[in-house]
């Protein structure tokens, strides 16, 4: 539920099919995002998952999979 929450977001913004985006993708050399990109990510995230995510963490967040466990263990 919540990757294929994520999928959907990344897939819109970045312009990319759906199906092209994996738990493994990486979202800057992957799916090919730059640093407006995911800030524009990190605040669509925000609102869908009502939930602010710290610089430090989205720093560390490299794959799609990084973001869905985020995601998963600390949105309540």
């Amino acid at each position: 539920m919540v990757f294929e929450k994520v999928r959907s977001i990344l897939a819109q913004q970045l312009d990319l099919n759906e199906d092209d985006i994996t738990m493994e993708s990486t979202v800057i050399d992957d799916l090919g995002a730059d640093s407006l990109d995911v800030v524009d990510l990190v605040m669509s995230l925000e609102d869908e998952f009502d939930q602010e995510i710290p610089d430090e963490v989205i720093e560390e967040m490299k794959t799609v999979g990084d973001i869905v466990h985020y995601i998963e263990e600390n949105v309540q």
